[in-house]
């Protein structure tokens, strides 16, 4: 799924995350949240070949209780963004993922679905960056997509994080024509005190307190499932997990993936991530089936 900053689609949201609460309320979230639910739907509905037609697409969004018109209003600016696509289907108009994006939302799927944290004996990649004076506005954009996804400040144009984003983060640069500017590194860190240091290069206390948003607005939906019992054919299971995925796809690019050994003993992250695992594989099965309902096989 879910965009580093070249596309929206896979990156923390310029919004707060939408809860489960909202959903109840007509014209929910904002036009930008309203984007971000119906990328969440072509991501796991219209990828490649795959495509969805905007009643249907209605129809699914009937779920998250929004409107036919701010549907329209909100694929219209998906279109303009270069995110979605228009075609035909059975007749009538319809719409997938721009296929130019699909590495984009194939790297979403990987941070999304298989979250993994590096291990003690990995290696940290350095980035470093030198931008003329006459371009000094591109540095702004090169410290955005570092932020993004997750890259910790070891000092003022040092940036670090955990070897393994090293393909997609160059890639990204890459994309945006920024690639040129970017130095990488391989490196070891020279200290016993490896934890203390992490506790300065990232702000720790700001990504728990997402954490912990999250766990407070999807804690609760996971109870009440798990109270209803075996869960079928559910509109309601449909549009708690677009909700699920659209609040955690931002997540797992702020959060490096750093090793647990370096992070507080009660870390937020790693209940979380236990939380969206346990939830998703609920609804998962359920969701899929609705959707089938409005889509077909």
């Amino acid at each position: 799924m879910p965009t580093a900053s070249s596309s929206p689609a896979t990156t923390p949201a310029e919004d707060p995350a939408p809860t489960p609460t909202s959903a109840a309320e007509p014209h929910l979230g904002t036009g930008r949240q309203l984007q971000q639910f119906i990328v969440t739907i072509c991501a796991l509905y219209a990828r490649g070949e795959r495509s969805i037609a905007v009643a249907d697409l209605i129809r699914l969004l009937e779920t998250l209780h929004v409107e036919e018109a701010a549907a329209r209003s909100a694929l219209s600016r998906l279109k303009k963004r270069g995110i979605l696509n228009s075609t035909r289907a059975n007749g009538g108009a319809a719409y997938r993922l721009d296929p130019a994006l699909e590495d984009v939302f194939e790297e979403g799927d990987e941070r999304i679905f298989a979250t993994r944290r590096a291990t003690p004996d990995e290696r940290w990649l350095l980035v470093a960056f030198s931008v003329p004076e006459a371009r000094r506005h591109l540095r702004h954009q090169i410290r955005r997509v570092l932020a993004s996804r997750g890259f910790g400040t070891v000092a003022a144009g040092l940036w670090i994080a955990p070897e393994s984003g090293y393909a997609h983060v160059r890639r990204e640069l890459e994309r945006e024509g920024l690639a040129g500017f970017v130095e990488f590194f391989s490196a070891e860190v020279m200290t016993d005190e490896v934890g203390s240091r992490v506790a300065q290069w990232w702000d720790l206390d700001a990504l728990a307190e997402l954490y912990a948003g999250f766990r407070a607005a999807f804690g609760p939906v996971l109870e009440r499932w798990q109270q209803r019992g075996p869960v079928g054919d559910d509109p309601q299971a449909f549009a708690d997990h677009v909700l699920l995925l659209t609040a955690w796809r931002r997540l797992p690019y702020l959060d490096p993936g750093l090793p647990s050994e370096y992070l507080p003993a009660d870390w937020e992250g790693l209940a979380a991530e236990r939380l969206f695992m346990a939830l998703h594989e609920l609804l998962s099965p359920a969701a899929a089936r609705h959707a089938a309902t409005v889509l077909g096989p």
